[in-house]
């Protein structure tokens, strides 16, 4: 059978009764104790005192050494009795045989004395069980003139019971408790109240289903999500995202800046670099983050994987540069076919002959200049298609005096030419800005040692030296560049070179010169 549970505010009402109850019943049993340590010290006290008067009276002397005279006893038991508000005084002989007491059953039976030293000849206070009800009790010896215990006086009181030590407490706590007990089921109804309008009227039950469905909205999700704190901690993180960030899996809770994360990373987690959509490289992905703050909680940054769309724009970059390649030499080819049918409208055969030759030369050398001095083919397509597109935009691309470069495995072939690629392209988007006032060139020069060193150099203005680290470590894109690729493009590089175990770096030389370092094995 399905049990029911109560609403929140009745199981916070409920709970908060029980303490109250637990609370009252302390008191109660404190309040009984303290009651009845005073009733045991205080009439202890009067109980031995009236006891010792009566054993000290010459007439119960007298009768208790004359059993002819016994019938008296009664008279000084019952009048100390009445004079001292005991519940009875009892007179026993030397045997503890009791003689006279308000009850007349107990005549001639004996006194229960418990552990009573009364018959040792010493007077003593403390309870003894009296026809089955609990009394406070003194007992005192009756000493003759010859020092001899002639019987015993047992003066007592009925010990109160719990009802009866509530409300001879002294503090009164049957006002206290009853007190307490008001202001406690007050507070626990506005406690509930409270509680309810916190939950905005939600019951546990609807509260957990909330926590289930965000939890597998939050993990089941494409993209990333993080949560931080005002301290910029993180209080929430999904798979997605300690998947793109590479974090680890006890990560909650975690300083953002305690984390082994890249400086722009952290910068963006923590709102140190506000804006839309930006970029952080991380582990061979490129990720894009967006941080928006949340006003007394912290923020919240979404991610997502970028990678596929980068290495996509990548390939149709390649492509447009096939095609602006083509398209320069088309353009290049038809010209000079212009020429060359102009030169045979005129009649100038011999000065076409030379034309052609030239042409001819020209194109022959730079192609055997590049396959003889660089042996890997895919380095060497990409010179020569580069030297096209630079050719249209009237920049002349070149080869250093010592550049050579033999065979190197796929792998670092790949990474070559994402690398030479990029250099070659920043150089040329930096001339596009530079004036045209005097030739405008790009160098290469490629080296094989125990790595393999690529070093680009352009005429062009050079990079400012504050911005020097920012165009590897930011994705720094710079006013010469296109569309913003060219600082995307940089830290790819820079990213290529390090995961290999290399390094790129700029400085400026009658122009920005860049070099990267590629070892053959990666690390």
């Amino acid at each position: 059978m399905l049990r029911v549970q109560g609403s929140l505010s009745r199981q916070l009402l409920g709970w908060q009764l029980v303490i109250i109850l637990v609370l009252l019943v302390t008191i109660a049993v404190y309040s009984v104790a303290q009651t009845g340590a005073a009733f045991r010290a205080t009439e202890g006290r009067k109980m031995l005192s009236v006891a010792e008067d009566v054993a000290a009276t010459d007439g119960v002397r007298t009768s208790l050494r004359d059993p002819f005279r016994r019938d008296v006893l009664p008279i000084f038991a019952e009048s100390a009795r009445s004079l001292s508000g005991a519940d009875h005084v009892i007179i026993a002989d030397a045997r503890g045989i009791v003689l006279t007491s308000p009850d007349p059953s107990q005549r001639g039976e004996p006194l229960p004395l418990g552990r009573s030293t009364v018959l040792q000849g010493k007077s003593w206070v403390g309870e003894v069980e009296l026809d089955g009800t609990d009394t406070l009790e003194a007992h005192v010896p009756v000493i003759s003139e010859n020092a001899r215990i002639i019987g015993v006086v047992a003066a007592g009181r009925e010990t109160p019971d719990l009802l009866q030590g509530l409300r001879n407490a002294p503090e009164n706590p049957l006002a206290l408790l009853a007190f307490a007990a008001f202001l406690g089921i007050a507070g626990s109804v506005l406690l509930a109240r409270r509680v309810k309008r916190q939950t905005l009227g939600l019951e546990p039950q609807e509260i957990t289903r909330l926590v289930e469905h965000r939890e597998a909205l939050l993990h089941g999700v494409r993209e990333g999500v993080l949560g931080v704190d005002e301290q910029n901690r993180i209080t929430l993180v999904n798979d997605q995202a300690r998947d793109l960030l590479s974090l680890p899996a006890d990560c909650l809770g975690s300083d953002i800046d305690s984390l082994d994360l890249s400086e722009r990373a952290r910068d963006v987690l923590t709102g140190r670099a506000d804006g839309v959509d930006q970029i952080v490289l991380r582990r061979g992905r490129v990720v894009v983050l967006n941080r928006m703050p949340i006003s007394a909680v912290g923020a919240v940054v979404t991610m997502r994987d970028r990678t596929e769309l980068v290495d996509l724009k990548r390939q149709l970059a390649v492509h447009r540069d096939t095609t602006d390649t083509l398209r320069a030499q088309a353009h290049e080819f038809s010209n000079r076919l212009h020429t060359i049918s102009g030169l045979i409208e005129l009649g100038e055969y011999t000065e076409l002959q030379g034309y052609v030759q030239r042409v001819s030369h020209s194109r022959e050398q730079w192609h055997a200049e590049v396959t003889a001095r660089v042996q890997d083919p895919a380095t060497a397509a990409l010179l020569i298609a580069k030297a096209s597109l630079a050719a249209e935009r009237g920049v002349g691309l070149r080869l250093a005096e010592d550049a050579f470069l033999d065979e190197i495995d796929e792998t670092l072939s790949a990474d070559l030419v994402t690398v030479l690629g990029n250099l070659v392209d920043n150089a040329l988007d930096a001339l596009e800005a530079a004036p045209r006032d005097a030739e405008q060139w790009v160098e290469v020069e490629l080296r094989r040692t125990d790595e393999v060193t690529v070093v680009v150099r352009d005429s062009g203005p050079g990079i400012a030296p504050e911005i020097v680290e920012e165009v590897f470590s930011h994705g720094f894109t710079t006013k010469a560049a296109r569309g913003g690729e060219r600082g995307l493009g940089l830290a790819l590089t820079r990213q290529i070179c390090r995961r290999r175990g290399g390094s790129v770096r700029v400085h400026n030389a009658e122009g920005a010169v860049f070099t990267a370092r590629l070892p053959l094995e990666e690390s």
